[in-house]
């Protein structure tokens, strides 16, 4: 009797590959990626929370909000959110949070953070910032942490 079984396993494994389509080499032959969208992502998820910074703040509301390639998202205001957004560059930081004048708030301290997680324009973004009260980051002039 002969031994026939290295002709067997190499045509049964040529067999396999050919069904699996894995190549000679070894490796399975798989499609490029496809790009999904002409834009850069840019996808937030913003949140408001009790809490003296974003590491202990209790956070009471959370939306999303993505700007590309139209404004949508849980946020109430997408466009206003957005616009706002695309006139500081995406740089959170450049948001105005300074009370509007003419507003008065009392000088309590019961903080307020207000965080942004996510990617603007294909960068990762993480903001956040706090309020010494509610009434100080309602007399914001920004539409963005307005939810």
């Amino acid at each position: 009797m002969r031994k026939t079984t290295g002709a067997i396993g190499l045509g049964a494994a040529l067999t396999v590959s050919a069904v699996l389509g894995i190549g000679v080499g070894g490796t399975a032959n798989a499609e490029p990626a496809k790009q999904q969208s002409l834009y850069p992502a840019s996808a937030l998820v913003l949140t408001v929370g009790h809490g003296a910074d974003a590491a202990t703040a209790e956070v009471q509301r959370a939306v999303t909000l993505s700007c590309r390639p139209t404004p949508t998202g849980t946020h109430p205001a997408p466009a206003q959110a957005c616009a706002e957004l695309h006139s500081v560059g995406g740089a959170l930081g450049l948001l105005r949070t300074g009370a509007e004048p003419g507003r008065m708030c009392t000088k309590e301290w019961r903080p307020i953070t207000v965080t942004a997680e996510g990617v603007w324009d294909g960068r990762r973004v993480s903001y956040e910032h706090t309020f010494a009260n509610n009434c100080f980051k309602n007399a914001a002039p920004t539409t963005v942490f307005e939810f």
